[in-house]
């Protein structure tokens, strides 16, 4: 099927569809109507001559012949951007749409405020943050990158890794002036447990000179959302096993302290997945430097350094 580009207005809705996945979440990312969004796919599907888009009330999917499309469409649109970027770095300019997918309670502490700054350093840069915490596909949402906490389990992405970082037991001083500190491991039991998930494995502790310890944990107060179990460590309900990097201002501030800090859980470095490492866009270099650059700064804190 061969589809000349001679509307690309046409072709960025259509990307943005099955992006978003649904027609009026597309109309939102694109700041227009959905009245526009379908004429656009509509006008799209009668110049090919084949319907692209499967259409619920709900959401959308593509047909063997849209998903056909979207890499043609992806391939063309990079193109654009970067012949668009070439030309502007030549006149030292950052420009163009930077997609980037975070963790909700990471993105918002430690993604937005980079991209922020970026976005009024360079007057031409407009981003677009989708704080998710669900895998994601960097060719079918779109992305130029996903910050993740943790290795990625498999990707044939681009990777850099941003930071060490790792997982660290942290109570509110309230909780611990209640309940006690522990000053080691075995003191743990009979402490309330605060729990990311549903998972009811032991945490896996490491200490100095190689030393593991293995504490059960049992928890009343568990929550899918690492933005509550925060919340609830901080309101004096119990101790959580935190991403060292999401509890640094808490740290600093005096708001949680480590417990037993000589021990630490599973390391969860955070790492950056982006298409191409051979031909990545100045704007992604850009970020990746900043991100890191602040993320050091956070992990310095978190360690007291």
């Amino acid at each position: 099927m061969t589809v000349m580009l001679d509307d690309l207005t046409e072709l960025r809705t259509f990307r943005a569809i099955l992006a978003a996945g649904s027609l009026s979440d597309a109309a939102r990312e694109l700041g227009t109507t959905l009245a526009v969004v379908c004429a656009r796919l509509d006008s799209l599907e009668a110049r090919v001559g084949v319907r692209l888009v499967h259409r619920t009330t709900e959401s959308v999917s593509p047909t063997d012949e849209g998903s056909g499309l979207l890499v043609d469409v992806d391939r063309a649109l990079e193109a654009l951007a970067a012949g668009e970027e070439r030309l502007a770095n030549g006149r030292d300019m950052v420009v163009g749409t930077l997609k980037v997918s975070s963790p909700v309670s990471f993105g918002r502490q430690h993604v937005a405020p980079v991209l922020g700054m970026l976005a009024r350093e360079h007057a031409r840069l407009e981003v677009s943050l989708r704080l998710e915490d669900r895998p994601v596909d960097l060719a079918r949402d779109g992305l130029d990158v996903a910050v993740r906490v943790g290795e990625p389990a498999d990707s044939s992405a681009a990777m850099r890794k941003l930071t060490d970082n790792r997982r660290v037991l942290v109570a509110s001083p309230e909780y611990l002036d209640r309940a006690g500190r522990p000053l080691a491991v075995s003191d743990l039991e009979g402490h309330d447990f605060l729990r990311y998930g549903s998972a009811r494995a032991p945490w896996r502790l490491r200490g100095s000179g190689g030393k593991t310890a293995s504490v059960s944990a049992p928890a009343r107060l568990r929550a899918d959302s690492g933005d509550v179990v925060r919340d609830w460590a901080l309101a004096g309900y119990g101790i959580a096993l935190k991403s060292a990097i999401d509890v640094a201002r808490d740290l600093e501030r005096g708001t949680l302290e480590r417990v037993l800090p000589q021990w630490y859980g599973a390391p969860a470095p955070v790492v950056a997945l982006y298409p191409s490492a051979e031909h990545t866009p100045l704007k992604t270099r850009l970020f990746l430097d900043a991100l890191a650059e602040s993320l050091e700064r956070a992990v310095a804190r978190a360690d007291g350094r």
